[in-house]
């Protein structure tokens, strides 16, 4: 198997969890279990399983729960990036943690459940990966792939592989999994504070340098709580 392309993934779950009230009335979405264990297991098993040696995981809504609970892990090593006084989104999340990211790093959002294909996710990256054209590789998953997912996609791409946004009126064929490969260019000249992480990636498309990876297995929406149910149930039957 091919080489991961960095050793280090920071793990966005500062997020309030909104749409997934009332289960994070009391806990923050992270925490929220499914298939018998909380969201942010799942993807920190998923880093131990293929070798992804440190976590940086940003906090911010009830941050000390979410702190004790991933800072009693060795593998991988957890780092915590504290955004207990302002919630940055997840532009202004990867800045604060930068000086704890190698280049590139990977990204995850905290909510992720899928299903490898015939190789990991991070393995998938790795090996399309390409410092010298890209700012960042995004993992995405077809409508027929993407289990609970009920809106109109995110992304075209080229037959290179370069991404733009769905158009107006139209349906995307991919749809963006919340996994990414990030590079430090893509951080360079970022605005200060909060920010989402789509004015950077709206830059990298405009100069060509956004590009996509066709994830091969199964991806799981668990944004609200009545998604947890079937999600359940998929996991069950595979």
């Amino acid at each position: 198997m091919s080489k991961l392309a960095s050793d280090t993934a920071m793990i966005m779950a500062a997020g309030l969890g909104k749409r997934m009230r009332p289960l994070t009335a009391t806990q923050p979405k992270p925490l929220v279990r499914v298939a018998g264990k909380p969201l942010i297991d799942h993807t920190l098993d998923r880093l131990a399983d293929v070798g992804v040696q440190k976590a940086v995981v940003n906090v911010h809504y009830l941050a000390d729960a979410l702190e004790a609970h991933v800072t009693e892990r060795t593998t991988p090593r957890v780092t915590i990036s504290d955004e207990r006084e302002m919630l940055l989104e997840t532009g202004g999340g990867m800045i604060r943690a930068q000086s704890h990211l190698p280049d590139p790093f990977f990204c995850l959002n905290s909510d992720n459940i899928w299903l490898d294909g015939p190789r990991d996710a991070f393995h998938d990256l790795s090996a399309r990966w390409n410092a010298d054209e890209m700012d960042a590789l995004l993992l995405l998953v077809p409508h027929a792939r993407a289990i609970n997912f009920t809106g109109k996609g995110d992304f075209h791409m080229d037959p290179l592989g370069r991404l733009s946004r769905r158009r107006s009126g139209h349906i995307a064929p991919y749809i963006y999994t919340g996994i990414q490969l990030v590079s430090h260019r893509l951080l360079r000249d970022a605005p200060e504070g909060k920010f989402s992480t789509n004015i950077l990636w709206s830059r990298a498309i405009a100069e060509g340098r956004l590009f996509g990876a066709v994830f091969t297995g199964l991806w799981f929406e668990v944004g609200t709580p009545e998604a947890i149910a079937p999600t359940e149930e998929a996991l069950r039957r595979v």
